[in-house]
């Protein structure tokens, strides 16, 4: 600043009036919880790409690699139909063959077909134990050393690994598949397992019948026995009781107890109204004439009651001594005198009626209970005779069943038909089932993929970085100024591809400059949402002393307090950047200006204000204090009271002061310069910084009572992250396609930093 004396100082910033701020990225919104989550995959699985290509690639690889070095394998296949087993000792002219057959006979058949026992039949009716093709499959080498039953174990063993046996679904047929890299050696092994199984289930059941037929012939004797003997007790017993004919007599005494007993039920029948019509005589006698049904008794029943009707009449009208009166009178007490006669007679006669019926009813049941007595004497006789009958009868009918069986398991155990039937013999296959090349590496590729995504989701549930904005606010109660895109993520589309537009990718220097050398950049409107937001933050008064810092060096604080210190200046303010970070300055460098003298100097007396401050010539409007020598002891230095005067003095001569200081989590200095400053900006960047070192570094703020306005998320790649969406890409990608087409060479990544403000 020496000989310049334009920096004079200015007045206090009046609020800022209310203007349209930049254009403010904001989320885009979709009503659709559905397509938000769809997107939302959709980003992971972009910002993945690699890590899903290179599972994808490295699966598929050896997958293929495989199937061209793998030696091929030739499988046999054949059919056989297994009908139900049809018994033993049936009968010879009997000929339904066709027995329903349960899924428990046709699996007992699949495992006699994957048996050690035929499988044993097969090698030996081949020789496979001499036979080299065989002993190839599993590189089966039997050794001279080796006892005889471990080497017959381990052929066993061989041939059942590469034997398949399955029972075709809804059908009797059952399937049987041998792999061998020898095609004809596959379908000799099927034909002759085959043939086997064809021999041991007839040698099986003539056996069994050769057996059966020695065990009925034994049995044949003893039950003769048992015949003889149960009948001649029969016989003893009926000669000593004089049984004759029992059945004749049986017959006619349960006929009798019969008929005596329906007549029995007739009399209770009988007898139990006759019984009800006494019982109600006796409770209500005026209802005899009703119940007895006596036409006498109710005709003068009725005659009383007109003779009544008439005397009362009469009554009423002469008096009771006239002569038409008395007679009525004399006329009712007859007619009274003959009901109650005629009402004795009635009830005597019920009465006779009830007691006929209940002696019918004793006299039956007597009868009754004498047949049950001969009854039953009949049924006791009759129990021993019939079980010595039963006895007789039964061993009777054993021995003629057992002797005809007997005789049909001799003629059935000289004859061969078998319930086995070959469908398809095997024939020697012309194709390998394995490696299919095709079909091996299109399922690579697609669980290689599966693998990659879920490789992708894994990575992407284990980062614990600090993403979006989203993270920012959902952390820490800060609200996220501004989101400041990388640098390759804005590029225009097709930039990708090898050519002048790759070369055209900013640098470090180019990126800390963007709002000078590239105003129409998505990195410059970033950082102009970053100052308008800033600017806002503490509305009406914004804050005039900024300090912005990070969690870890890296992160892009410095280029964001250039561009903010850019930002700032354009709007006619006079903006003072000075470098905070004394240990690892970077302002002079991308500025083009000599690093000394600086803060440090000024700190420690050695060097004036208006020395060490610069004004870049090429900006209007901005003045930086570099870092100045590297001192001893930065912290004491920044904590002093020196450096509060001196940002007195700042004050009172600009209007704006960005201070770019040191990282928090590495030293003290920040945290130190911090409770200096108006306000605070916190700079993470996107997918780096950790939430655990963003939140220490937001706690050491707070603790060192710093005014923290918010966080600035850096370095987002706009192409993994969905948040700002396709309309952005494309607004911004045409700002960069438009700079790109007037001024190409501006932006060669040959440029040093700070050239252009050099001059």
């Amino acid at each position: 600043m020496t000989n310049d004396k334009s920096i004079v100082p200015r007045k206090r910033m009046e609020p800022l009036s209310p203007e349209p701020p930049f254009p403010v990225l904001e989320a885009e919104t979709d009503p659709s919880e559905m397509g938000a989550c769809l997107r939302a995959y959709w980003q992971i699985l972009l910002k993945r790409r690699w890590t899903i290509l290179t599972a994808t690639l490295v699966l598929s690889t050896l997958v293929t690699i495989y199937s061209f070095k793998a030696r091929p394998l030739f499988q046999a296949t054949g059919r056989v139909e297994v009908e139900a087993g049809v018994p033993q000792f049936q009968s010879v002219d009997h000929d339904d063959r066709y027995v329903p057959t349960d899924r428990a006979f046709l699996q007992t058949q699949v495992d006699i077909l994957t048996s050690d026992n035929l499988a044993w039949r097969t090698i030996q009716g081949l020789k496979l134990d001499l036979d080299p093709r065989f002993s190839s499959i599993h590189s089966l080498r039997l050794e001279q050393a080796e006892s005889t039953a471990e080497a017959q174990a381990r052929l066993i063993r061989t041939f059942s690994d590469n034997l398949h046996v399955e029972l075709v679904r809804d059908s009797r047929v059952i399937r049987v598949r041998f792999d061998s890299p020898d095609p004809t050696l596959a379908a000799q092994i099927v034909n002759t397992l085959f043939n086997n199984y064809m021999e041991y289930n007839f040698m099986t059941k003539y056996d069994a019948t050769r057996q059966a037929s020695v065990w009925m012939e034994r049995q044949l004797d003893e039950l003769k026995a048992k015949v003889e003997k149960s009948q001649q007790a029969l016989v003893n017993y009926e000669r000593k009781n004089a049984i004759v004919n029992i059945n004749d007599r049986e017959n006619v005494v349960e006929q009798r107890l019969a008929s005596l007993s329906q007549d029995l039920t007739s009399a209770e029948s009988d007898l139990a109204p006759k019984e009800a019509l006494v019982e109600l005589v006796k409770s209500s006698p005026s209802w005899v004439a009703l119940l007895a049904q006596d036409p006498l008794l109710q005709q003068l029943e009725e005659k009383e009651a007109d003779a009544k009707t008439q005397y009362a009449d009469s009554l009423a009208r002469y008096g009771p001594q006239f002569p038409k009166v008395v007679r009525l009178r004399r006329q009712v007490d007859e007619l009274q005198g003959m009901i109650a006669q005629e009402r004795s007679r009635a009830v005597d006669r019920i009465r006779r009626d009830y007691e006929a019926a209940r002696a019918r009813k004793r006299i039956l049941a007597a009868e009754v209970a004498r047949e049950k007595i001969e009854v039953g004497k009949m049924n006791q006789l009759l129990i021993q005779h019939n079980i010595l009958k039963h006895d007789f009868e039964t061993n009777q009918q054993l021995y003629d069943n057992l002797l005809k069986r007997l005789k049909d398991a001799t003629v059935s155990a000289g004859l061969r038909a078998t319930n086995i039937h070959i469908v398809d013999h095997a024939l020697v296959p012309a194709t390998p089932i394995r490696p299919q090349k095709i079909l091996y590496i299109s399922v690579s590729f697609l669980v290689g993929l599966m693998l990659g995504i879920a490789l992708a989701f894994a990575q992407e549930g284990l980062d614990n970085s600090v993403k979006n904005a989203e993270d920012v606010e959902r952390l820490v109660p800060l609200p996220a100024l501004a989101v400041i895109p990388s640098a390759d993520s804005v590029l225009p589309r097709g930039s990708w591809l090898p050519g002048r537009n790759r070369q055209s990718v900013p640098t470090n220097g180019s990126v800390a400059l963007a709002v000078f050398k590239r105003p129409t950049s998505a990195l410059a409107e970033s950082c102009r949402s970053l100052c308008t937001s800033v600017l806002h933050s503490s509305a009406p008064c914004p804050p005039q002393v900024l300090l912005l810092t990070s969690t870890q060096p890296g992160e892009g604080k410095t280029s964001i307090s250039l561009n903010l210190a850019l930002t700032l200046a354009q709007r006619d303010n006079h903006v003072l950047l000075a470098d905070g970070d004394l240990r690892r300055p970077g302002i002079g460098s991308l500025l083009g200006l000599p690093s000394k003298p600086g803060l440090s100097d000024v700190l420690t007396g050695t060097c004036e204000l208006d020395v060490a401050v610069q004004r870049v010539s090429a900006i209007p409007n901005l003045w930086a204090l570099p870092a100045g020598t590297r001192p001893p002891n930065p912290a004491e230095l920044l904590a002093s009271t020196t450096m509060q005067n001196l940002l007195a003095d700042l004050r009172a001569r600009f209007n704006y002061v960005v201070i770019d200081s040191p990282p928090l989590l590495m030293v003290t200095d920040a945290a130190v310069l911090s409770r200096l400053a108006d306000g605070v900006v916190l700079v993470v960047e996107s997918g780096v910084t950790t939430r655990n070192a963003f939140l220490r570094a937001f706690k050491i703020l707070q603790n060192s009572g710093a005014r923290v306005l918010g966080s600035v998320v850096n370095k987002m790649d706009f192409r993994n992250d969905g948040y700002y969406g396709y309309s952005y890409r494309t607004y911004h990608g045409s700002y960069y396609h438009d700079e790109f087409a007037e001024n190409p060479a501006g932006h060669e990544t040959s440029e040093e930093p700070g050239s252009v403000l050099k001059a």
